[in-house]
Parts: C-alpha cells; structure tokens; sequence
C-alpha cells in the first residue's frame, strides 16, 4: 500500500472527488505542470526553432516510444508517439492488407471501439479493391480467422465492459493462416500486464491520455514487430517519416525502423506533459498494479451487489478476464451516473445503459471503492436518480 500511496500523491486530485474515470482521462500529474512551464518558458521562449535540435524536441517521439514500450513488452526501437490514435489505427490497417494482397477481410468484433471500425471501414472503401470489414461478435473472432483474412484488428480490452481478449491465442491463430495480427492497447497500456513480444503481435496501438495520464488530446502511439517493420509501407507518408526529411526530396522513402511511422510534427508541450506523467510507473511492476486493480475491482463489485439489487454486472466475473475497468447494467444508467458525479464521485456511462467505474492503483484507494459503492446503492435504492437535471444529455458522456 505505501508504494501506491506514494504515487497517489504524485497526482493533483480535486479535494472531495472520488475520481475512478481514469480508464476515459488520467487525473494531472502535479509534475507535468512544472514540465509544461519549462518546456514553454525555458525551451520554446529563449530555444525558439533551436529547440528542435538543443531541447531535442525532435528524439521525443522515439524517446517516448522507448518509455511506453517497457510497460506493453515492446523492445527498444519499436514503439513510436506521435499523431492522434486514429491516425495510427489507419497507418496499421493499411499497411497490414497491403501486405497481404489478394487477401480481402479485415476481421474485428463488435465490442471494437466504433472509431476503429469507422476508420478501417472507411480505408477500405477508399481502396476501392473489394476489402470488406467483417465484425462478429467477440466470441466468434478466432472461428472467424480463415485464410481470406488479410488482418484481425481487435481492441484488447473492451471499453464498454471490460472483457479481455486472448492476446496470445488470438494472435497465434492468425499467424496459423498466414493473417496478421493488429492490437489496439487504448484500455491496456498502463493497466494490465502486456507482452507484444511474447505474444508475438504484429502491430499495435494506442493512445496516452487515458491510464498513462498523458492529458486531453495527448497523442496516441504504434508499434511494429521489429521482424515486420523493413516490410511496412506507411499509407500515410508524412514528411517525418521520410529518410532524409530535411532533404525534402519530392519522393517519399521511408525511414529507417519504426521512424518511418512517424507522420507529422510532434505536439511538444503535449509530449513534455506526457514524459513527466510516465515518471509516475518508474520503479512499479505491471503485475503489481494488475495485482492491486484485480483487489479493488473485486471489492468494489462486492459491495455493490451486497447492497444493491437493481444492477446487472456487464463485466466479466473472473477479473482474469476483465480489464482495469467494471460496468454495471442499469435501465438508467445516464441518469444514475450523473446523480454520482453530483455527489463528486465520477465515472461515465456508455450506451444504451452502462455505467462504467475505472480502477487505477497509482492514484485510487479501497476507501474510495467502499465510498462509490456506497453511493451507487443508496442513489439506486432512494430513487435519487430520478430527476431531470439527471437525464438531460451532455455532449460528453
């Protein structure tokens, strides 16, 4: 418990809120607002344009790419920031079916999250080529894996309820048929125990604001098999995944290892944040933190079915199959989640009808579990949800 209770104070937590919506947005690392303002007022104000190379704003990318591939078990040189996730789920997708010509599928599952499915969906159309995105459900996907599919794109971790993919099985499955293998970590990195290498995976992505704490619009990240990445073609060719960028050669070559997924110019003051925020996972094993969500997400499901009767557990029960995350069903579950926020305890709702509470040990404590649980009861048990500053709709949900 000291060892999270020193991390827990790393964190800028508003007095009197009970935060379990990491798995959406990582709390602010008090360090990162001292990283910011000397990025700004130290690098960017006397550096100007020199920051590129005397800051080395420009090595961030690859920096970084290094920090989180020690936490999803990526070796040195194969994981790279930059750009916003959606970018990185097309580069993946594109350059996996390029890489299987003649194969026509893409296979994925319906607990994706839709915006992969909108973006591979739309790829595949522009290709103009008869690729077709299959979605089944999550557990047809390995039924599913024949020798037409030329990538199975899956999100480790469902976002709705917390459902954990096989990544090993699934992987190996694909590589049976000569299909390769996309993993998207948004709900994995920073949570749960991965291991790229052991698993063998292809490819893999991933964003940074959610359990690596990086900050709203922090920038997602990918990583490519180092075997693989001397094949891969970037669909989208930014000038900074070029050979020689400074060049600026009117052809495009692509760059050596994983920098030539590299698109467009680095967010740098985002990236700061997110190098001070990584800090917080120095000196803590993912086992660790996997150990103590499974602690948390077990007494917390407990002690709401002990005092409530009227959700329904839309996680899975063995928490070796759930991520850091739990959701309960409730038939109004918007309106009961916002009657929880009123009262300063904060996690999200998905439709039609879950509401979704993150785990997070660097900063959550079994106190705060009790007081959530607490809460959710006797707001269900009184009714208390049920009013209408409760059930009008916010753009964010």
């Amino acid at each position: 418990m000291s060892t999270f209770q020193s991390r827990r104070d790393q964190f800028d937590l508003p007095e009197g809120i009970t935060y379990l919506d990491g798995n959406s947005l990582g709390p602010l690392p008090k360090a990162a607002v001292e990283r910011a303002r000397q990025t700004m007022a130290d690098e960017w104000g006397p550096m100007l344009i020199t920051g590129w190379n005397k800051a080395k704003w420009m090595e961030m990318p690859g920096s970084l790419g290094d920090r989180i591939g020690k936490l999803i078990g990526a070796p040195a040189g194969s994981t790279m920031v930059g750009d916003t996730l959606s970018i990185k789920v097309y580069q993946a997708v594109a350059s996996a079916v390029e890489m299987r010509p003649g194969r026509k599928i893409v296979l994925s599952d319906n607990g994706n999250f839709p915006s992969d499915l909108y973006i591979a969906d739309g790829l595949l159309k522009s290709l103009g080529q008869g690729h077709e995105l299959k979605v089944v459900d999550p557990e047809a996907v390995v039924d599913h894996i024949t020798e037409d599919v030329a990538a199975v794109m899956l999100t480790h971790v469902d976002y709705r309820t917390g459902r954990v993919h096989d990544m090993k099985a699934i992987t190996d499955k694909a590589h049976a048929v000569g299909a390769l293998m996309i993993w998207d970590l948004a709900h994995s990195a920073g949570a749960l125990p991965v291991d790229l290498t052991g698993c063998n995976a292809d490819i893999a992505v991933g964003c940074t604001y959610k359990y690596l704490n990086g900050g709203p619009g922090a920038p997602g990240f990918i990583y490519v098999r180092p075997e693989l990445i001397d094949q891969v073609r970037p669909a989208l060719s930014g000038w900074l995944g070029h050979q020689a960028p400074f060049a600026f050669d009117l052809d495009y070559r692509p760059g050596d290892g994983i920098s030539r997924m590299r698109v467009g110019t680095p967010p740098v003051i985002q990236m700061a944040v997110l190098d001070a925020a990584l800090d917080a996972f120095d000196g803590v094993e993912m086992n660790e933190i996997r150990a103590r969500s499974i602690e948390l997400s077990e007494q917390f499901i407990s002690e709401v079915e002990a005092g409530c009767k009227d959700v329904e557990l839309a996680s899975p029960r063995d928490p070796n199959l759930r991520g850091s995350q739990v959701s309960f069903r409730f038939h109004e579950g918007y309106a009961g989640m916002q009657a929880l926020i009123a009262r300063g305890i904060i996690g999200d709702f998905r439709a039609p009808d879950i509401m979704r509470f993150g785990f997070c040990p660097l900063y959550n404590t079994s106190d705060e579990v009790s007081h959530a649980a607490s809460a959710l009861c006797e707001i269900i048990a009184t009714g208390e949800w049920d009013k209408p500053e409760f059930k009008a709709r916010k753009a964010v949900t």
